[in-house]
């Protein structure tokens, strides 16, 4: 797609700018250490942000237009530079929404297509929230008329789903910024891969302040590892510390509720360049993926769920993730947290539990909350704003379309204001 320019005898002035260039890179050997004035926190307090809850579900009512986001998971958001937020989701419903009773006299707002078809569910979009804080519009790919995802699809079939992003330097040293967007790459599955199997982490570049797409790269390819369960894809977090970015993924093995974490940094800047990727090998700082080592390594009671987050309190570092030890089913109801004095570790925890609230159902069993992202943009009188997604587990026999579309609150996200204090013995 892209071609490389031709190359050219090197000049002196370019020798020049290459040398300044090297003096943005941080050094490769030295990983943070712990400071002296570092200590553990812990989840402390919290209550439900019903504004940013009720923002979304406002603009996922209106049907100004038809090919917009009515609904999705996979909540991340940035900050840009001018004010406003592009927040990213992964699987998105468009289409129109009717106001309650539903088809069967229920008491909720419900989703169609218009045309008695299937809404449509695209495996990505992107929604722009204006300097005032409210939703304003839909990126989407495709047409008005044939919306597709903002990520197009892989050739020969799988999905993109964005995680986190960040606005950087289009090139370390320059002033033009970029927004650079993690990808999780899946090729089609079965089985216990019907969301699709892990194919490897990409990076999207989007133009400011127009958010164009401009291009993807493969930064980290999984495909030579056999057993898609040890596959590790990249972007959950990315927390900028320094000269550096720090990606933090996990793997997803099937046969366990607990996935461990891994640690990758990137010099600021340099996202979207493979090379620059260095990932913990449980020592130090290395190119190859393949020895990557968990930071936090999934078992008993610890481990992570497949997607959480990470951000800095002061000198501390603080994981919260959905539960995934306990009585087997608070992986899709409880969130805890994790703290270190490092990226790589060690992280101190689980402490404690916190079940944020559900939208009420006719079986409150099958309502599931997962994927905990923080939006350190929003902190307002120290409390951290936390989405958490909402979704629908299909019963024995129960197509889960009916349900979700029925009740568009079983799609959407959800917000809590999260306080963190000291973690007291």
């Amino acid at each position: 797609m892209f071609r490389a320019p031709p190359v050219r005898t090197t000049t002196v002035a370019g020798l020049l700018l290459l040398t300044a260039g090297l003096g943005w890179l941080p050094s490769q050997d030295t990983a943070p250490g712990p400071r002296p004035d570092c200590t553990g926190r812990r989840i402390a307090s919290w209550s439900a942000d019903f504004r940013h809850t009720a923002d979304f579900a406002r603009y996922g009512n209106d049907n100004t237009r038809l090919d917009d986001w009515t609904g999705g998971d996979g909540t991340h958001s940035v900050r840009l530079p001018d004010g406003r937020t592009l927040w990213l989701f992964s699987d998105t419903f468009l289409d129109r929404i009717h106001q309650p009773p539903g088809p069967h006299g229920e008491g909720h707002h419900w989703r169609t297509n218009g045309t008695g078809a299937a809404p449509l569910l695209r495996h990505n979009s992107a929604v722009v929230m204006s300097r005032s804080g409210r939703p304003e519009r839909t990126l989407t790919g495709g047409t008005a008329a044939a919306p597709g995802p903002f990520f197009p699809d892989p050739p020969g079939g799988g999905l993109r789903w964005p995680v986190a992003a960040r606005v950087e330097p289009r090139v370390p040293g320059a002033t033009g910024k970029v927004v650079r967007v993690l990808l999780w790459n899946r090729a089609p599955g079965t089985g216990p891969w019907i969301f699709g199997e892990p194919r490897g982490t990409e990076v999207a570049t989007l133009s400011l302040p127009g958010l164009h797409l401009e291009g993807l790269t493969q930064t980290v390819d999984q495909t030579s590892v056999r057993d898609p369960g040890r596959r590790v894809l990249y972007g959950t977090a990315a927390v900028r510390d320094g000269g550096w970015t720090y990606v933090f993924g996990g793997d997803d093995p099937p046969s366990s509720p607990a996935s461990s974490a891994f640690l990758a940094r990137v010099p600021a800047g340099r996202l979207a360049d493979r090379g620059s990727w260095r990932f913990w090998d449980g020592a130090g700082w290395q190119r190859r993926a393949g020895r990557a080592r968990p930071v936090l390594r999934g078992g008993g009671r610890r481990g992570v769920g497949s997607a959480f987050t990470v951000v800095r309190d002061g000198p501390a570092w603080v994981l919260i993730t959905m539960d995934t030890g306990g009585d087997g089913t608070a992986g899709l109801r409880a969130v805890t947290s994790y703290w270190s004095c490092a990226p790589q570790g060690p992280w101190h925890g689980p402490h404690g539990r916190l079940t944020p609230p559900r939208p009420p159902a006719a079986d409150p069993r099958y309502v599931a909350a997962y994927n905990p992202q923080a939006h350190p943009a929003f902190t307002a009188d120290g409390g951290l704003l936390l989405s958490y997604d909402i979704n629908w587990l299909v019963p024995p026999g129960v197509p889960p379309g009916p349900r979700i579309n029925g009740d568009v609150e079983l799609y959407r996200p959800r917000f809590l204001r999260v306080r963190l204090a000291p973690d007291v013995p």
